[in-house]
């Protein structure tokens, strides 16, 4: 099969020629990776059943694993959700474009692929002038999930997808950098009251103020696998976001920062022979690497200050790590489970070969 073809565009004003020419990838039935705001998308013409079986292919994704719907505007909501209630409607329409994706009753005119199968469909419109523009010259909705292998840490760069589906996608469009760098946040409006099915940049305490009501947040939010049911959104049944070397996560538990260092610090000691490595933020490797040197091999996430940059660099952290010779275990630092960090806590969770708990 021929290695996917790149479309270099400004991610700010992208080229129409560039544009139409994916577009009409996806007309034919085409895969098209494209930039969002979050993660490079995998994308099919959503009304395309053959073409949304080749991303589940592509992917090597399970067909109960429902997919993303991206629109480019309130009015194509309609085209693939049904009824949509009126404060549900509202909320988008100041919480879109966004990292914001909801969880509606399917309308029957879209192939049940898409869904998994379910008679619900997630939603959402991107707040990326890629994204947008592609799916305006389609003329309809897109779906997709993010550019990757089903497991592998999301793309956040166009050299992420060409590593894992050079082979499988016709076009890739790249952008660039995506701006956050971690997946939208999903929330199911059917329930009695809106339940986050997976965290993302926007956070319980943003969302509450979008929808006017307090929102569920449940445990598998936080990367709790679910067992035994078809899940109603994307990530939560399936081990997602692991490099292939194992990952240990060391929970902070009920120490302080203090007793976390201490812990954290006698881990990386006692692994033996190879050195291990630290996926962690910049005041710990500082702080670790005053105590044990060059002996651990440093994969630096951002600044504990900042949650947004770490979870925009967690995935590529994730895919350098495989990179590292002489290294086959890593341990990452935990951190606060506050906005952003929820999701960033729930990738770390599920991306992990095991958990560590500092008491």
């Amino acid at each position: 099969m021929p290695r996917a073809r790149v479309l270099r565009v400004d991610p700010l004003r992208p080229s129409g020629e560039a544009i139409e020419e994916a577009a009409e990838v996806l007309r034919g039935g085409g895969l098209v990776a494209f930039p969002t705001e979050t993660v490079y998308g995998l994308g099919a013409d959503a009304f395309n059943p053959e073409a949304v079986y080749r991303v589940y292919r592509a992917k090597r994704r399970p067909l109960d694993n429902p997919l993303i719907v991206h629109v480019s505007s309130p009015e194509m909501l309609h085209r693939v959700a049904a009824d949509v209630p009126d404060w549900v409607a509202s909320a988008l329409s100041v919480a879109w474009p966004g990292p914001l994706t909801v969880v509606l009753r399917r309308n029957p005119s879209l192939p049940a692929a898409v869904s998994g199968g379910l008679e619900t469909v997630a939603v959402r419109c991107p707040a990326h002038p890629v994204a947008l523009k592609l799916i305006e010259a389609l003329g309809g909705p897109v779906a997709a999930p993010s550019a990757n292998i089903a497991g592998r840490p999301s793309p956040t760069r166009a050299e992420h997808v060409l590593e894992d589906l050079g082979d499988e996608v016709d076009v890739v469009v790249d952008a660039g950098e995506t701006f956050f760098g971690i997946e939208s946040t999903v929330v199911d409006v059917l329930s009695p009251r809106p339940r986050i099915l997976r965290p993302g940049p926007v956070g319980p305490e943003e969302l509450e103020k979008v929808f006017g009501t307090k929102i569920d947040v449940p445990p598998f939010a936080r990367g709790v696998e679910v067992f035994g049911e078809r899940p109603p959104s994307p990530g939560l049944k399936y081990r997602h976001y692991a490099p292939s070397k194992r990952l240990v996560l060391v929970e902070r538990g009920s120490c302080d920062d203090s007793s976390y260092l201490e812990f954290l610090t006698r881990m990386l000691e006692s692994h033996s022979p190879e050195p291990p490595a630290l996926l962690a933020s910049n005041e710990t490797s500082d702080a670790v690497r005053e105590r044990l040197g060059d002996s651990v091999a440093y994969i630096r996430l951002g600044s504990r200050g900042n949650l947004f940059e770490i979870a925009k660099n967690l995935f590529s952290s994730l895919r350098s790590l495989d990179r590292h010779e002489g290294v086959s275990v890593a341990f990452s630092e935990a951190v606060e489970e506050r906005g952003v960090g929820l999701a960033i806590m729930n990738r770390l969770r599920k991306a992990s070969s095991e958990r560590i708990i500092c008491a």
